[in-house]
């Protein structure tokens, strides 16, 4: 059974200022199995963090449907959502930070248990202020698979940080979905990471974005952390498109 279903024909940003309009998704079209790991990896500018948007709800101004179905334990599907920042409430520790999005029926112990998983159980009751970027982040994700989600929105989490920081981050992401298994939609501009993490890996074309290729990772997950063997399937499966569309003058994220 799929989780999600994404058919968006058309997303248009409208003139604004001195901007052009301009056209971000046009037949952007493929599914996630519940339970998958899939990657959207594509250029700069292609509409990644707009796709996760309309997927999550935030923007319904788009001509198509998506479709998020629900587990059977739940009425309504569930959406986690991990942005490019954080976004801790500052007046909140860390704990009440992840607490805060989790439903009144929900066993409390489930924080206790992400707080031990991302190396934050010593911290759990520091301000954000206290914190590292990397662990701000590590609550990010703690706070994320807290509420359980159906599916787990991911719009590169681990941008702007150091390699060997980030590189950490997505085994500790790996070591929660292991655990805790959900559907994720994680949006990368990063080979590497995709390969590292997806179980399938869906390519945008350039902007306006839909669907180029798609790729099953069929590299052993234990092979993974192995640079030479990523870097040869890499080679031999995805380029990136280059090209743009003269239509699209300003940029889509």
């Amino acid at each position: 059974m799929n989780a999600v279903t994404i058919d968006v024909s058309l997303k248009r940003f409208a003139a604004a200022a001195q901007a052009p309009p301009v056209t971000a998704l046009r037949d952007l079209k493929f599914a996630v199995a519940r339970g998958e790991f899939v990657c959207v990896l594509g250029p700069s500018g292609c509409g990644k963090t707009t796709l996760l948007n309309i997927v999550a709800g935030l923007d319904r101004d788009y001509s198509g449907r998506v479709i998020v179905t629900a587990t059977s334990a739940n009425a309504q599907p569930t959406l986690g959502y991990v942005f490019q920042t954080p976004r801790l409430l500052p007046w909140r520790t860390a704990k009440e930070n992840v607490q805060l999005v989790q439903r009144p029926e929900q066993d409390r112990q489930i924080v206790a248990e992400l707080l031990s998983v991302t190396g934050l159980s010593e911290f759990q009751n520091t301000y954000p202020e206290r914190l590292s970027i990397g662990m701000s982040r590590r609550v990010a994700l703690a706070r994320a698979f807290a509420i359980e989600p159906d599916l787990l929105l991911m719009d590169e989490p681990f941008v702007s940080l150091d390699e060997a920081t980030a590189q950490r981050l997505r085994l500790m992401l790996l070591d929660i979905w292991r655990r805790r298994p959900t559907t994720v939609l994680f949006v990368t501009h990063d080979t590497r990471e995709a390969i590292l993490l997806a179980d399938r890996i869906v390519v945008l074309s350039a902007s306006p974005g839909s669907v180029e290729s798609v790729f099953d990772v069929d590299i052993p997950r234990e092979q993974r952390n192995d640079p030479a063997i990523v870097e040869a399937w890499r080679n031999r499966k995805i380029s990136l498109p280059r090209k743009t569309d003269p239509e699209n003058q300003a940029p889509i994220v």
